[in-house]
């Protein structure tokens, strides 16, 4: 072995914390006369590793170049997580449910900017508006007014594609200004229709934005679809934190893993001095996530661009890819990805897996 391919597998990834050598499925490094050329196939998208690292850990590798340039190209092989599943879903290898206890507390926009960021981190993802009741995901990706076309000589719904997705909601084929008066068991039905009838073609993830609650909608999904893993978002604010609780409790019950907790609005930076004032309260979502023993996936602060993006139908990972914003949302992207093939990895075989570098 190399002493270059040596200092490659003791670096530290710097979402999982664990070691290169640790972490990924295949390195191929290839030396020319001046390049070194590192391939990385991680388990999960996590395209933007290279930009991630540290400039200690990077000066490592150069170290190691003995003066040739270095570069690493970061791809994936996504782990199927699902078993089981409907016709619709053959393709599509993680069902991950995006859920709040309470509503209010940004879950959709978090749905919205996660899938996004996801895909910028090399997968194919798709989106499903499950909030029957509340439909806002057309608005939020600037595709109100869309219907989705029906296959030839079939039933079934070709999702509406923007930004790089592809996207299907009850708000494609109700009008915006009619209300979805409907019973817990129409509602369920509707749900299952979207599932079902819609063509989500190959992807790595189907990220579900759910209603908040606990209620119909969430044991339907539950029931009706393999749910890979369950997101929590919540606020700090004490009231969100019983209600995302109530969640977590909730996904236990019908087995469906929990992935981790994000927490929103969990700060709000001056824009003038850089200061963090804590406005619903400071690690609430820390609490709930040591409480439950899982991962706190990412804290999103409280900010006015994030709203104002999704009200233009541009949210902020694509409106402002460069930006803090989009790279938190990126990493907490990363994150929730790689718990979630984590933990299906311990729940196949928990004893031989062991990733933690202890």
């Amino acid at each position: 072995m190399s002493d270059f391919k040596a200092a490659v597998l003791q670096v530290i990834e710097p979402v999982t914390q664990v070691t290169l050598g640790s972490l990924c499925l295949d390195i191929n490094v290839q030396e020319t006369a001046g390049t070194i050329h590192v391939t990385l196939i991680f388990p999960f998208p996590n395209k933007g590793f290279w930009q991630r690292l540290d400039d200690v850990q990077k000066q490592r590798l150069y170290d190691a170049a003995a003066g040739k340039q270095v570069e690493v190209e970061a791809q994936h092989e996504s782990v199927a997580t699902l078993g089981e599943r409907l016709p619709s879903l053959a393709k599509v290898k993680n069902v991950i449910a995006v859920s709040s206890g309470k509503g209010g507390v940004g879950k959709s926009t978090t749905a919205v900017n996660l899938a996004l960021a996801l895909q910028q981190e090399g997968a194919k993802v798709a989106l499903l508006d499950a909030d029957i009741y509340g439909p806002s995901l057309p608005l939020m990706l600037g595709c109100e007014g869309q219907t989705p076309a029906l296959a030839d000589g079939e039933k079934m719904m070709i999702p509406i594609s923007t930004h790089g997705l592809v996207v299907n909601s009850v708000g494609f084929l109700v009008a915006a200004d009619t209300a979805t008066v409907w019973r817990g068991p129409m509602a369920a039905g509707v749900l299952q229709q979207l599932l079902r009838d819609t063509i989500w073609g190959e992807a790595d993830y189907l990220i579900v934005d759910m209603p908040p609650g606990t209620g119909d909608i969430q044991l339907t999904l539950a029931q009706v679809a393999p749910v890979s893993a369950a997101v929590i978002v919540t606020t700090p604010q004490t009231i969100a934190l019983a209600d995302a609780v109530k969640g977590i409790a909730m996904f236990q019950k019908v087995d469906v893993p929990v992935a981790g907790v994000i927490e929103n609005m969990s700060f709000h930076a001056c824009s003038n001095c850089g200061h963090h004032d804590y406005l619903f309260g400071k690690d609430g979502g820390k609490r709930i996530a040591d409480l439950y023993d899982v991962p706190l996936l990412g804290a999103l602060p409280l900010d006015r661009q994030i709203g104002d993006d999704v009200d233009d139908g541009n949210p902020t990972v694509v409106a402002e890819p460069d930006s803090l914003l989009a790279t938190i949302y990126r990493d907490t992207a990363a994150a929730m990805a790689y718990h979630v093939w984590l933990g299906q990895q311990q729940q196949a075989d928990p004893v031989a897996i062991d990733i933690s570098d202890d």
